[in-house]
């Protein structure tokens, strides 16, 4: 997701958002621990995507 994406979604969208990409996090990292997968890069670009969605929330929290 872009960023100009983030921007436009609601805080109750992003925290849903930001929820689901936590739990991709968890089982792309937990099956990783068990057998590599095909690519490691999705885990880094997972990891960056929950912290621009974190950004986000915060920026909309501190506007209100």
């Amino acid at each position: 997701m872009k960023n100009s994406e983030l921007r436009s979604l609601n805080i109750d969208e992003l925290t849903n958002k930001l929820v689901m990409e936590k739990e991709a996090y968890s089982k792309l990292t937990f099956a990783h621990a068990i057998t590599p997968i095909e690519n490691p890069m999705k885990i880094r670009a997972v990891r960056k995507l929950i912290a621009r969605l974190e950004t986000e929330v915060r920026a909309k929290q501190l506007v209100k």
